[in-house]
């Protein structure tokens, strides 16, 4: 009897909880999913070694992950690529000859993200050897949900966080609802596993008289999504009893450059993005400059108390966002506070200046609401 053919296994970098889905897609084809250790100081310490100095934090992160997936023993290791004028767009061609350098003989595949459903089907038929167009439409739709019921388990953490009586209950109610999404393996075991994976957030004992504060992250994707890069600034945001909101998702992501628009409700965050920041920023100048622009005059609108926008050190188009807030004050009345990352970035500093922007917006806060009471106090004036 032959032995059973050996399955390829496929290596993805780590961005938050995206290897959920990615893995859950692989599986269904057939191929076996490589899930490197996630992103840690080791990690950091190999990219950074074997990387050019002025290049960004998560071109740093994403060449550690594959250093770790090849020595951890992967057959491909498989990289997004991005058209416009990201440095994205080269990250390809530059680890991959970073990883031949290094002597390094595994397979390398790419992703491109705008080429829509075409993209990852072709991805998906070069991966596994394999031309099936159901059970590549079925692997993907199934990806996608998995990524919206991801982000939804984390809008229902932040919200618990921020308000929890005992510090990291929520936290550890959410690392067994992960588990929950993690082990289903179909759109039904899917639908039942996020009811039950948010009753199991939902234990967590909360004061719901709290004094919460809402702040939107904005910035690069990678950097507001990803919890070692950010050096768990929502975590950090909730123990100060502030509630989180990522104006950039991945579902958001897949929204504008996968999902066909027939099946798209309601306006997406790059159109949003164009209408919103037009009067600060006429055109996309790469990367998610536009997005932070609107998402700035978005948080505005809606009255939240503060956005912070989070970006690696030199990347050029969120440099270009920082530099145009100055100009949006005068239409909007919000505080922001910009932090940039990179290899250097210091947890003490880090925590200092998210508490005195927290203690800001909070004064702000109680100010506006004396304000507001102070109005209603005044004695009608009668002619």
């Amino acid at each position: 009897m032959s032995k059973e053919k050996k399955k390829i296994k496929v290596a993805f970098p780590h961005m938050g909880t995206i290897y959920v889905a990615w893995s859950a897609a692989l599986k269904k084809v057939g191929v076996e999913p490589f899930i490197p250790p996630y992103t840690s100081k080791k990690t950091l310490s190999l990219g950074t070694k074997h990387s050019p100095e002025a290049i960004c934090l998560p071109y740093k992160l994403i060449l550690g992950n594959f250093i770790e997936a090849i020595e951890g023993g992967t057959d491909y290791v498989a990289m997004i690529s991005s058209p416009g004028c990201c440095r994205l767009g080269e990250y390809g061609n530059c680890i991959h000859n970073a990883l031949i350098d290094l002597g390094y003989d595994t397979k390398y595949i790419e992703l491109t993200l705008y080429d829509g459903i075409k993209g990852m089907y072709d991805f998906l038929k070069r991966i596994s050897g394999k031309n099936d167009p159901i059970l590549f439409l079925r692997c993907i739709i199934f990806a996608i949900k998995k990524v919206f019921v991801l982000d939804d388990l984390v809008n229902k953490l932040s919200y618990y966080r921020a308000r929890e009586i005992h510090h990291g209950e929520a936290e550890k109610h959410y690392m067994k609802a992960l588990e929950m999404i993690k082990d289903a393996d179909n759109s039904r075991q899917l639908k039942k596993a996020k009811k039950e994976a948010f009753a199991e957030i939902e234990k967590t004992e909360i004061d719901p008289k709290r004094e919460v504060l809402h702040v939107d992250l904005t910035g690069e994707i990678y950097l507001v999504c990803d919890t070692f890069s950010n050096q768990d600034i929502e975590k950090e945001l909730g123990r100060m009893g502030v509630q989180t909101r990522r104006s950039l998702t991945i579902s958001s992501f897949l929204k504008d450059a996968i999902i066909p628009k027939i099946f798209r409700k309601g306006e997406t965050h790059l159109q949003r993005a164009f209408r919103m920041a037009k009067p600060y920023l006429m055109r996309d100048i790469g990367g998610d400059s536009l997005e932070c622009v609107s998402d700035v005059a978005y948080a505005d609108e809606r009255g939240i108390d503060g956005i912070i926008h989070i970006s690696p050190f030199t990347c050029m188009p969120e440099i270009m966002s920082q530099n145009i807030f100055p100009a949006m004050r005068e239409n909007c009345d919000i505080p922001i506070l910009p932090l940039i990352m990179d290899e250097q970035t210091g947890k003490a500093g880090y925590i200092t200046r998210l508490e005195a922007f927290v203690d800001l917006m909070r004064r702000r806060k109680r100010k506006i609401a004396l304000d507001a009471n102070k109005k209603l106090d005044e004695p009608v004036s009668v002619k």
